[in-house]
């Protein structure tokens, strides 16, 4: 009788839904299922979701994709990847005792201010910034102490998931870092981070490294997924890192770029760095690490102009199309594309989008193209800070996300940092990432199976960038460079002025 073949199950449960994939031993997709997640803005700059949801997500996804295969397959393995940063308090029956708070919670900012500091930077890899879990768990030691004092567990989105599948509280060295509470060069949680916090070590999961087995899924849990027995639980990685791993970005000189609502750009490094210049997290081997640089807002901005301005433009056609039309450089216009802040090298929460050299000529085509340009000066801006510290050459820009559907876009991207970019087929990478997680773990107990390892080029096209171009955006370049230094202190007076407005009374 004939073996069945073996797949493994990857879930990626990000901010939006849970995503299931089964592969097979050559790394395609061959079944794949989702659930939606809701998120709840009870507050201004607040977002929560119920962690029950978490579950029954990738749960009912899981249970679609093995309905699916239907007896087919064998199941080798499974392995999570996850929203990273987001975390959420339990009880001692692993029942939320509050709402889970997300990473881009925005309600933090007195503890940022406070609590930021170089040796936070040093220890954990993170620049203060609203994303990291310690800035919100030290703002629920003041506002909510009891939640936080009384809760039995505090867990990522990876450990809670963990639980619910083997009983067992385990989160990944690279899944866990994101929260802002490990010592990066230990892999341990740091008792210094954690005071900071308000948190107890006991109140946090156990540690292991990426593709370490967690323990086999329970009877209860193996029965709701519909397997016939227990597979285990291979432990996973952040979202994405995980991407990093599926598009083959493991040695210097690469990195992955995600052109989505915000632009992240992973560069791998041997060796533990920190610099304003990118933030540090843990890379799928322990001892290695993962660089990234941050824009919070890259497509959204995109979206944003095309809804609001877009209309109709006579004899031009979509927005996209009359933006072509536009000659590099946009005549002028140049934008700052912080419309949700400053992230990397700045670090900043004031600071807000910026739009100059308006005259009559412009059109909404003109501000749209500004847009796109302004993503890719501050790309360049990116590269050549992560460049200068690390002393790196990045060679190879593997793109993926929403954004890199644009040719238009691409392009101009290509043209600002006059580097080749490689447009990476579609598909769900990060969960992609997590399957070459658990094959590699089934592959270590049997040498003979297939290589699961990507090709060092994954499939895609290659976009080299136009000469012609250079004059043009290396001069806006040198004054794109100038405008957040310049607009620093005003950011501060108009946010200044902006909390005045909400809280004097009308009239004087």
């Amino acid at each position: 009788m004939t073996a069945q073949p073996v797949v493994v199950l990857a879930v990626d449960c990000s901010t939006t839904a849970a995503k299931a994939v089964a592969y097979d031993e050559t790394g395609v997709a061959v079944a794949q299922a989702t659930r939606p997640l809701v998120t709840d803005q009870p507050q201004p700059s607040w977002h929560e979701q119920d962690a029950r949801q978490w579950w029954t997500a990738t749960r009912d996804a899981l249970a679609d994709v093995v309905g699916q295969l239907a007896g087919t397959v064998t199941v080798g393995a499974v392995c999570l990847t996850h929203q990273r940063e987001t975390f959420v308090c339990v009880d001692e029956n692993g029942t939320p005792v509050r709402p889970a708070i997300l990473w881009l919670d925005g309600r933090a900012h007195a503890e940022i201010a406070e609590l930021g500091s170089n040796r936070v930077h040093a220890l954990s890899g993170k620049p203060p910034d609203t994303t990291p879990a310690l800035y919100k768990l030290a703002w629920l030691a003041r506002h909510e102490p009891t939640t936080l004092r009384t809760a039995t567990r505090i867990a990522d989105v990876h450990a809670y998931l963990a639980h619910e599948l083997t009983g067992r509280w385990a989160t990944s060295h690279a899944s866990a870092d994101t929260l802002g509470l490990v010592d990066l060069e230990s892999l341990t949680w740091s008792p210094e981070l954690l005071a900071l916090a308000g948190v107890r070590t006991d109140q946090l999961p156990d540690l292991v490294p990426s593709g370490a087995e967690i323990g086999p899924l329970t009877p209860e849990a193996a029965q709701a997924i519909g397997l016939p027995g227990p597979v285990p639980l291979v432990a996973g990685i952040g979202d994405g890192q995980a991407a990093g791993i599926a598009l083959g970005v493991d040695a210097p000189g690469l990195a992955y770029v995600n052109l989505g609502t915000s632009m992240v750009l992973g560069t791998p490094s041997s060796v533990y760095l920190t610099d304003p210049a990118f933030r540090t997290l843990a890379g799928a081997v322990p001892g290695t690490f993962m660089l990234e640089t941050v824009l919070n807002a890259a497509a959204y901005v995109a979206t944003w102009c095309r809804q609001e301005f877009g209309g109709t433009i006579a004899d031009a056609g979509d927005l996209e199309t009359a933006a072509a039309a536009v000659p590099p450089g946009a005549e002028g216009l140049l934008t700052l594309p912080y419309w949700n802040a400053a992230q990397t090298p700045y670090w900043d929460p004031l600071a807000r989008g910026a739009t100059i050299g308006w005259h009559g000529r412009h059109t909404r085509a003109h501000l749209y193209r500004s847009i796109l340009e302004g993503v890719g000066f501050e790309l360049r801006l990116q590269l050549e800070r992560l460049e200068e510290v690390t002393g790196v050459p990045l060679t190879s820009l593997r793109l993926v996300g929403g954004g890199a559907r644009s040719p238009l876009w691409v392009q101009i991207l290509s043209d600002i940092t006059h580097r080749s970019v490689r447009v990476c087929s579609a598909g769900e990478l990060s969960a992609a990432g997590a399957g070459i997680l658990a094959r590699t773990h089934l592959d270590r107990a049997v040498p003979s199976a297939p290589d699961a390892v990507p090709p060092t080029e994954p499939a895609g096209h290659d976009v080299r960038p136009d000469a012609s171009t250079a004059p043009a955006y290396d001069a806006l370049f040198e004054v794109y460079v100038m405008l957040y230094p310049q607009l620093r202190e005003v950011f501060e007076h108009l946010a200044a002025a902006a909390a005045r407005g909400r809280t004097e009374p009308a009239g004087g």
